[in-house]
């Protein structure tokens, strides 16, 4: 019995030994990035809901130097979305509202949209044209904007849809933000009124709330402002950024983005989402359950989530949040239960992710080169890289110019600046990653190769 009993304890012991190696690895990981000021937030890693890593780095408060904490609130940008998902799911539950119902049923003023249905703005199926970009050149951009603003102007100017509803991929931020408004409309309560009665409060994120900051602007404590970094690289508020001022008129927009909370409050959700606390496991099935396309094309969204698949981690849900002065990202790992949350108050971007996950596995991280020298092409040498690029099938990069700068965008996040360090090879600032581009024998650019934490992937140039 005493040998039994002793060889038990040298088995945990070996485990949790391994376990603190995996913590140092992770804390060195972090430490090292935030001591070059390439991280600023706040991270929570959890197996089985237990806390193996918390940690904050950095500043809340770039005016006042204050420091984060683990009670520190971010603005989720999309990480929002799996809620209003969520918030949809428990009205179709309650009998509310159908999946399969016109979007024009609770928004009629949108009746040109008719093929539209709620199961496709939910999957990014739906084909609306991006309102972001139709405020900017059609609507008053010198007021805050509220969702009730962007419906008029769609009733106004009718944008085309994008391509034939439920025939594609493409994700949309108008999709999520007109579904806040189904909520209003189904619920009969506001957006932020109904998931804090639904989800907020029974799942007890007691610092998870709507928040609009320039709309209805509160003291809340412990509020992590977002920084972006100006021509100068130096940290400012996006308000007074020109290239970033837009989220000013963007501020009254729900649904799409507009949710702030904490890492513990999102470990909270986390848990909540292995049990039938909010809804039925049917339904939780839905939500991680991306559609088929009817060409049969496999698609990698579902409510409110992406999904996927490692040979190394199994399957995968998560989704990252970007908006002027904010990267945040939360992942659960549904195989193995294990949970990576990120929030940020700075552009940093998410280039430490493939590591991270290496280390909670307890592999060796890889080692990526660090070291870029920029050169000055010209306008006209930088002109022929402009163009859509497709990560996945309706998920595209936007390389454009402007100024004699190149930027690329994804959708629905901010754009940043690539840097030439041959003719033909970019390199961003804001993470480690780099941009190939390859060009056939008449000089069109054709294709690129996106490089990061060791890892590659082939883009081809659409237009």
């Amino acid at each position: 019995m005493k040998k039994i009993i002793f060889l038990s304890l040298l088995a945990f012991l070996m485990k949790a030994n391994a376990q603190d190696t995996r913590v140092q690895k992770i804390d060195s990981l972090f430490s090292v990035l935030a001591a070059k000021q390439e991280f600023n937030g706040n991270v929570l890693i959890a197996e089985k809901g237990n806390v193996i890593y918390r940690k904050s780095f950095g500043l809340r408060d770039e005016g006042q130097k204050l420091p984060l904490t683990d009670n520190s609130i971010f603005e989720l940008a999309s990480v929002s979305k799996q809620f209003t998902a969520m918030g949809i799911v428990l009205l179709e539950q309650k009998g509310k509202l159908e999946y399969d119902d016109a979007l024009s049923k609770y928004i009629p003023e949108l009746f040109f949209y008719k093929d539209v249905t709620i199961r496709q703005l939910l999957n990014h199926t739906g084909g609306l044209p991006d309102y972001m970009q139709l405020v900017g050149t059609k609507g008053d951009t010198t007021k805050i904007n509220t969702n009730k603003d962007i419906i008029a102007l769609f009733a106004k100017e009718k944008p085309q849809a994008l391509f034939t509803p439920g025939s594609k991929f493409e994700y949309s931020n108008t999709g999520y933000a007109l579904l806040a408004s189904v909520i209003e409309k189904a619920s009969g309560k506001t957006y932020a009124a109904f998931l804090a009665d639904n989800i907020f409060k029974p799942l007890k994120m007691e610092n998870t709330f709507v928040y609009n900051r320039r709309l209805a602007p509160r003291k809340i404590a412990d509020y992590a402002y977002g920084y972006v970094y100006d021509a100068s690289q130096k940290k400012v508020l996006p308000d007074n950024d020109p290239n970033n001022n837009y989220v000013v008129c963007l501020d009254g927009i729900v649904g799409d983005g507009a949710i702030n909370s904490t890492t513990t409050d999102l470990l909270k959700w986390d848990r909540a989402l292995y049990t039938e606390k909010l809804v039925s496991k049917k339904s939780l099935h839905l939500v991680f359950t991306p559609p088929v396309l009817p060409n049969d094309e496999k698609t990698s969204y579902g409510f409110g989530w992406m999904i996927a698949k490692f040979d190394d981690y199994g399957r995968i849900a998560n989704h990252s949040g970007g908006w002027p002065g904010y990267v945040t990202f939360i992942e659960r790992h549904t195989d193995n239960d294990k949970t990576i949350i990120v929030l940020q108050n700075n552009e940093n971007g998410l280039s430490f992710l493939n590591n991270l996950r290496r280390l909670l596995y307890g592999k060796a991280p890889v080692v990526v080169k660090d070291s870029h020298t920029e050169i000055t092409l010209t306008e006209a040498q930088l002109q022929p890289f402009v163009g859509e690029y497709e990560l996945e099938a309706g998920y595209n990069m936007a390389i454009t110019l402007d100024n004699a700068q190149l930027y690329s965008q994804l959708p629905g996040q901010q754009k940043f600046p690539i840097f030439p360090e041959t003719e033909n090879a970019f390199f961003l600032k804001v993470v480690k990653a780099q941009l190939v581009f390859e060009k056939d024998e008449q000089g069109s650019v054709t294709a690129a190769t996106l490089k990061q934490n060791g890892n590659e992937l082939k883009i081809k140039k659409m237009k």
